[in-house]
C-alpha cells in the first residue's frame, strides 16, 4: 500500500512556510510528516496529512500550487542498522530511492520513514516478498 504525499510549492522567502502551516492548522488538518527542501527561488514542502481530501480542498481554495504523489510509509526497527537494512532491501532488489524522510510516530521501538521510489509497484512487491508491512493512510492518523 502507498500513502498520499502532498508537495506544495512555496516562494523561498521568510513567512511562506508559516503562512502554509497557518492555512493547514486553521483547516483542522493534522500534519503527520513534513519535509522541506529548497531551491534558489522556491521551496517544496512535502507533507503527509490525516485527511488528504480536506487538505487539498483547502490548498485549492487558498491558491497554493501542489501535486499529489504516492509514497511508501514504513516502520523500521529503531536500532543501529535498522535503516541500513531497509535501504539494502531496496538496493539489493533494484528499487531506486528518489528521496526519504523520517516522521514522528506513536509507537516505541520503531522509526517511521517515508520513501519515494522510482517504481512503486516493484517496491511494494519486494516489500511483500520480504514480509515487510507498509503503512496505510489510516495507520498514519493520530
Amino acid at each position: 500500500m502507498t500513502v498520499k504525499q502532498i508537495s506544495v510549492f512555496l516562494e523561498n522567502k521568510p513567512g511562506q512556510l508559516a503562512a502554509f502551516t497557518d492555512v493547514i492548522s486553521k483547516g483542522g488538518i493534522n500534519l503527520r510528516a513534513l519535509s522541506l527542501a529548497e531551491a534558489e527561488d522556491f521551496g517544496i514542502v512535502r507533507v503527509i496529512v490525516d485527511n488528504v481530501y480536506n487538505a487539498t480542498a483547502i490548498l485549492k481554495e487558498e491558491h497554493y500550487i501542489f501535486s499529489i504523489t504516492d509514497v511508501i510509509a514504513l516502520e523500521i526497527p529503531d536500532t543501529p542498522g535498522g535503516l541500513n537494512q531497509m535501504i539494502h532491501v531496496f538496493g539489493d532488489n533494484d528499487v531506486n530511492l528518489e528521496y526519504m524522510y523520517a516522521f514522528a510516530g506513536n509507537k516505541t521501538g520503531v522509526a517511521n520513514m517515508i520513501f519515494r521510489v522510482k517504481n512503486v509497484d516493484k517496491a511494494i512487491e519486494v516489500l511483500k516478498e520480504k514480509g515487510i508491512k507498509t503503512l496505510t493512510q489510516d495507520d498514519l492518523k493520530a
